[in-house]
């Protein structure tokens, strides 16, 4: 994951919208769980949302989305 590298990936993942689906407009980090193993169980997109998705997956299953709360842009 070439994301891992850059350091704005965790506020990417803080305030990217979704672009597409049930979860349209709501940020990365703001999905709920079990849709982030739905995409893990039949595969992330490969592109980069497919990337932060997958970082954002390995986030919430180690409960650590509280550490990019605060990297929220206000809106």
């Amino acid at each position: 994951m070439e994301l891992l590298n850059e350091p704005h990936t965790l506020v990417k993942i803080a305030n990217m919208k979704m672009p597409f689906g049930k979860h349209q407009g709501k940020s990365l980090i703001e999905l709920p769980e079990p849709y982030l193993v739905w995409f893990s169980s039949q595969g992330f997109p490969n592109n980069q949302l497919g990337e932060l998705l997958q970082l954002t997956y390995e986030i919430k299953l180690n409960g650590l989305e509280k550490l990019i709360y605060p990297l929220q842009k206000s809106t």
